[in-house]
């Protein structure tokens, strides 16, 4: 019974949020300068509209808080590139309270 508990309480924590609880993934802090590529970036990137890992809120400026992407087409802090299928993070697209859900 126990050895159950503590192999489900495992893969839950598996199944969690790939997104550090200081809005990282993989060492990428995620807001900021954002460019949108169509190969080698550096996060693969799914749109869903429920359960996303971080809710994204695109900004014209001064985009520093979890969440906050400010799209541009050169000198971006992370590439991200937009997939169907095997994304890293899930996001969904918010037009206020960006960050962890």
């Amino acid at each position: 019974m126990h050895h159950n508990a503590g192999m489900l309480a495992l893969l839950a924590a598996l199944a969690g949020n790939p997104i550090a609880e200081d809005c990282t993934w993989n060492g990428i802090p995620l807001y900021g300068e954002v460019e949108i590529v169509e190969s080698f970036p550096d996060i693969r990137v799914q749109v869903v509209e429920s359960f996303p890992d971080l809710k994204v809120k695109t900004v014209e400026s001064f985009p520093d808080m979890c969440g906050e992407w400010e799209i541009v087409t050169s000198f971006p802090d992370f590439t991200v590139e937009f997939v169907e299928s095997f994304p890293d993070i899930k996001i969904r697209f918010v037009d206020s309270f960006p960050g962890l859900p």
